[in-house]
This record gives structure tokens, C-alpha cells and sequence, in this order.
């Protein structure tokens, strides 16, 4: 029977939706341990919103353990304290068309200590009229470590802020190999902002595997609150080991995944992107910021000799 009622959920439901429900069902043999009101209120939270998960694909609090950097150092960062974006560090990418904008260097600045990444209807834009936005990556390429970001979302517009990984692996199903050979890992899409109250306070997870063509694979991990994160600095990461993605959201776990094979083994580079909608439908005269506040990479740390 169990088997049915999986294969059954599996079949109706999204995958996302079936690791909630498996949440959901620990929490509610959690409460029989729980040993004291606080932490029985804490488990009834975390069932409750596991269920909405699994019914109604809702965000949930993330509800995981803190993050812990020990033996970990710092390999790259940027405060963005300069006048413009350092091109030691990082580069333009995607320039051209992109869903219902064009991406070009012009819409990404350094000011006051911050990278802002705009979108915006030009009418004299560099490939004609139309709306614009930034996409930036690292220079560099790195194979596992903890990545993080600080940032305030956008929500104008319909486009969303968007913090991920990715190889060149990814172009062919034969090169990623199911992940192991190359992964899009989305550390956070801010696209909630079109669904109601409160949803739209959250960030959304995924992984994809086997390129883009036929042989993508996709597993979307679920979506998590932040607090104000339209309005307020949140801080958004994942530590990739050699085992799993474990995600993060202020520093405390949302969800992990080896998905699909298992997790890349080769170099992935660092994306930021202001994403447009397929048709933006925003009045011309609106206008959208990303902003972030700093960017660090952590890998572990060599052993002492």
C-alpha cells in the first residue's frame, strides 16, 4: 500500500512536493520526542508549513542546522567598495537577447559600495528599443566551497534576481552526466513576487542537470522564506561538498540534495543575473534594481604541513 499511495503522489504531485510530504510525516513522529512546549511549537510550525509545501507547493521557514564554516577559508570576495565592477574578478555575460529583454554591461554598476544590477526600458538602448538588464559571472572557476551572497531582491517588472552556478558541463547531457560532470545550481531566484501575500516573501531552489536540450533534468528543491527580502538585506548560499548541496538562507539550512547522479565534480563559475520575464508587460517607465552588498566564495583550507 505504501508503494501505491508513493508511486500514486510521485505521479500527481512534483517531486518537491513529495520531499515535503516525507518532511512532513519526520516532524509529526518528531512530536512524540519533543520533550518541551518550545520545541513542540517549533515542530508544529515546521509540520504545518511541510504540509502546505506538499498540498499546496508553499514556502516554507527554513528550520535547519547553522551554518558552519570551521575549516573553511575565504578564496574570493568582493565588498564592491571600488567605482566600477572589477574585471580582475568578474565579467559581462549573456550580452544579447534574453527572454523579453536584451542583457548588456551597461546595465550593471558599482556605487556606494554596492553592485546594482538595473533593468530598464531604453528607447535608444545599444540593440534598439526595448528593455535592458545585467548579467555578470566570475572570472575564475571553482569545484566545491560554500558561496554567498548579501543582497536586497527586486520585484519590479516582473524580473527576478537570480544567484547561481554553472559549467560548461551543461552543454550536453553526455558532458553534465547526470550532474556529475556539470550542474546548474540555483542558489536562489527571487520570482516569487508575482504570487499573493505572503508567498511573495520567499526565494526559490533548484537544481539542473543534463544540459539544455532533451536531456535536461530539473529538481526544484522548494521555496523558503527570507525576511522583507525586497526591502532588507538577506544573505542567500549554498555549501557544496562532495556529497550534497546543502542550501541556506541567513545561515540557517533550507533543504540539501545530491540530485541527480551526484554532485558536480567539475569547475562551476558564479552567476549574478537581473532574469526577465519572457514578456515583460511593466509600464516603460518602471524600473528595476538588484543590489547587492558583497559576495564571498569559501573553500576548505589546506591542512597544515
Amino acid at each position: 500500500m505504501a508503494d501505491r499511495f508513493r508511486a500514486f503522489y510521485e505521479w500527481a504531485f512534483t517531486p518537491r512536493q513529495y520531499d515535503a510530504l516525507v518532511s512532513a510525516w519526520g516532524h509529526f513522529k518528531a512530536l512524540f520526542s519533543a520533550g518541551n512546549i518550545t520545541r513542540i511549537g517549533v515542530i508544529l510550525v515546521a509540520l504545518f508549513q511541510a504540509l502546505g509545501a506538499a498540498v499546496f507547493d508553499s514556502p516554507r521557514t527554513p528550520m535547519g542546522p547553522p551554518l558552519d564554516l570551521s575549516g573553511y577559508e575565504v578564496v574570493f570576495e568582493d565588498e564592491f567598495n571600488g567605482a566600477s565592477l572589477d574585471l580582475a574578478k568578474w565579467e559581462y555575460r549573456g550580452t544579447g537577447d534574453r527572454g523579453g529583454a536584451f542583457i548588456h554591461p551597461d546595465q550593471v554598476r558599482v556605487e556606494g559600495g554596492k553592485l546594482i544590477l538595473k533593468a530598464e526600458y531604453l528607447a535608444g538602448g545599444a540593440f534598439g528599443a526595448g528593455w535592458y538588464s545585467g548579467m555578470i559571472r566570475t572570472k575564475d572557476e571553482f569545484t566545491r566551497g560554500y558561496f554567498e551572497m548579501t543582497c536586497v531582491c527586486s520585484r519590479e517588472g516582473n524580473f527576478s534576481s537570480s544567484w547561481w552556478l554553472n559549467s560548461t558541463g551543461m552543454s550536453s547531457a553526455e558532458l553534465s552526466d547526470g550532474g556529475r560532470g556539470g550542474a546548474e545550481i540555483d542558489i536562489f531566484e527571487a520570482f516569487n513576487h508575482k504570487l499573493i501575500k505572503p508567498w511573495q516573501d520567499s526565494v526559490s531552489l533548484a537544481v539542473h542537470v543534463g544540459g539544455y536540450g532533451d536531456g535536461l533534468r530539473s529538481k526544484g528543491l522548494g521555496s523558503y522564506y527570507g525576511k522583507n527580502i525586497y526591502t532588507e538585506y538577506n544573505t542567500f548560499g549554498v555549501l557544496w561538498t562532495e556529497e550534497e548541496y546543502i542550501f541556506y538562507v541567513n545561515g540557517v539550512e533550507a533543504v540539501r540534495t545530491s540530485f541527480e547522479k551526484g554532485v558536480s565534480a567539475a569547475p562551476e563559475y558564479a552567476i549574478i543575473s537581473l532574469e526577465p520575464p519572457d514578456e515583460v508587460t511593466a509600464k516603460q517607465d518602471v524600473t528595476a534594481e538588484f543590489i547587492i552588498e558583497n559576495v564571498r566564495i569559501y573553500q576548505l583550507a589546506a591542512p597544515s604541513p
